[in-house]
């Protein structure tokens, strides 16, 4: 697997636990929270920088927020214990369908 790639799927892990930590962060009044939001975000915008500089910046941003999306949701799901009615759970669905879109058919995930 090219190393944009693997940058790419650990920016996505890191901003879903810096923005999972948001809520617990109180409003940044809690420093382990807080802390784990900013370094968290620090670790995926550097990633993200580095995924940039191989595939178009348009796609890089869409697969990282549209599954950040989709994860934090699940997360707060499972783990905050909020609701997913049939509408957000048929929207987050398209989310993973324009992804896999984008990455099967689209030649513009390839090196450029």
């Amino acid at each position: 697997m090219p190393t944009h790639v693997i940058a790419l799927i650990f920016a996505i892990i890191a901003e879903t636990i810096a923005t999972s930590a948001l809520k617990a962060s109180e409003q940044f009044t809690k420093l382990g929270p807080t802390a784990i939001v900013v370094i968290g975000y620090a670790i995926s915008f550097y990633l993200l920088a580095y995924a940039v500089r191989f595939m178009p910046v348009g796609i890089v941003y869409a697969i990282w927020s549209g599954l950040g999306i989709v994860l934090v949701a699940i997360i707060g799901w499972v783990w905050f214990k909020q609701m997913l009615d049939l509408p957000a759970i048929i929207g987050l669905a398209m989310i993973l369908g324009g992804i896999v879109v984008i990455n099967v058919f689209s030649g513009a995930t390839s090196h450029h």
